[in-house]
């Protein structure tokens, strides 16, 4: 199909010339090609990582939500301050009390979720050809943010224990070696996206020493710092380091995602930055999310509301390392503490994406492991969640991938691999099979497990 525009020729997009170099770094995700058939009723999603907020308490929201629009909507509605409202900031600080770190509210700026702060962050320090130190895997988020402003990211090993010290100092010596500049570590020390396991305790002080030593920033990335299913809290990086980590947070796995409200904390000098980078990017943050989630923080019994989360999420945690123990036992998986996330090895020979569409029609959906590297890893992986399906759907969804998985080791021990002719070599092929699927599959009720 060509661009019949008059004046335009025939070219798909006829400013392809004019576009800034940049441009070329961005791409499509992985997750959201699959949004439009992982959300269909007959489709078990173990691949995207919503919260499961149906438990929140909605009447009441509602009420603290009608009494700001009618006592204070001419402020709500209104600009507000690019740093972000003082009253939430005073929240934050508090949220944050937590997990050990004492900070001012004038050093908290508040963002568009925490994606916002990875943009703001990266636009900062980034010149194009800098390189980003990250978990090998890491964040599919923060990977097409390093992506856009053109860095070079290199990984570093992880263990069981999170970010391995040995490694990450290697690295670096490498890259140095290289003659290339490194300007931050980014890592995910709590639950990790996508691997489910923690930074240990006795890691962590190391990994600020090495940094500190070699002068790297740290961007401490915590987005599901409360949800231990212990119940206990790490003891953040930010605490032993306060002039040399940017700490980023969110309300979207405490909360709720739609407001889409997150902050960073940081640094005198670099909070300046973000608020400057910040207001030329969007002025400044919205002011009705961030009151009304003030006064969920002052109003609300907030760390109860956590407590309640933790105990199901635990238990869909438990019902999906049930189900691998039963029906993939050929498998390897990490065992999360808390978080949303488990890691599963395929069995030696499987490739994760190449087998993807197969388990679409199979109404089931993963996320393969090649979106979370950024050199072309993680075939032999795929990201299963549990955070937003039942336990007796999750199960259901590990049975389904269960004779995908056995389908595909057949294929291997026949003809050597998973991966056929067809088989989808880019995320544009894993879109178009999701969509192939969504237009042809029948609507309505979801099959039962026998026609499956």
């Amino acid at each position: 199909m060509t661009n019949s525009t008059p004046g335009r020729g025939t070219r798909l997009d006829p400013w392809i010339d004019s576009y800034a170099q940049r441009a070329g770094g961005l791409r499509s995700s992985e997750i959201r090609a699959l949004f439009a058939v992982a959300s269909r009723p007959e489709v078990v999603s173990l691949a995207g990582g919503m919260p499961n907020i149906a438990g929140l308490p909605m009447e009441a929201l509602a009420d603290t939500i009608a009494k700001l629009t009618y006592e204070r909507g001419t402020t709500a509605l209104q600009y507000g301050s690019g740093q972000g409202d003082p009253l939430l900031r005073e929240g934050i600080v508090e949220v944050m009390k937590h997990e050990a770190i004492r900070e001012d509210p004038d050093d908290v700026v508040v963002t568009t979720g925490s994606q916002q702060a990875l943009d703001l962050v990266t636009e900062i320090f980034i010149d194009p050809g800098d390189v980003i130190l990250a978990e090998a895997p890491s964040y599919v988020g923060a990977l097409g943010v390093f992506r856009a402003y053109q860095a070079d990211v290199v990984h570093v090993p992880m263990d069981d224990e999170g970010l391995i010290p040995a490694a990450l100092e290697e690295t670096i010596k490498d890259v140095k070696k290289s003659g290339r500049r490194i300007k931050f570590l980014y890592t995910i020390p709590n639950y990790h996206n996508p691997a489910g396991v923690t930074l240990s305790e006795e890691r962590r002080p190391q990994i600020v020493e090495i940094c500190q030593r070699h002068r790297i920033l740290i961007l401490e990335d915590n987005p599901y710092g409360l949800l231990g299913f212990d119940g206990k809290t790490q003891t953040a990086m930010k605490s032993m380091a306060p002039d040399d980590v940017v700490y980023l947070g969110s309300f979207s796995k405490m909360f709720a995602p739609g407001f889409r409200v997150g902050w960073a904390a940081a640094p005198p000098a670099v909070r300046d930055k973000l608020i400057l980078a910040s207001e030329a990017a969007i002025l400044c943050p919205g002011n009705f999310g961030q009151m009304t989630i003030a006064a969920y923080l002052r109003d609300f019994d907030w760390f109860g509301q956590i407590v309640e989360y933790r105990d199901m999420y635990r238990s869909r945690r438990d019902a999906l390392l049930g189900a691998l123990e039963e029906y993939l036992p050929e498998a390897k998986w990490t065992v999360p503490a808390g978080g949303f996330y488990s890691w599963v090895k395929l069995p030696e020979g499987l490739d994760a994406r190449a087998m993807l569409p197969r388990a679409i029609t199979s109404l089931v959906a993963y996320v393969s492991g090649t979106a979370f590297y950024s050199d072309g890893q993680g075939s032999d992986h795929i990201r299963l969640s549990y955070c937003y399906p039942n336990e007796a759907t999750i199960r259901e969804g590990v049975r389904r991938l269960s004779g995908v998985i056995k389908a595909e080791y057949e294929l291997v021990r026949l003809f050597g691999t998973n991966v056929r002719e067809d088989g989808p070599d880019d995320v544009n092929s894993i879109r178009a099979a999701a969509e192939r699927y969504a237009s042809t599959a029948p609507q309505g009720k979801a099959p039962s497990p026998d026609q499956v």
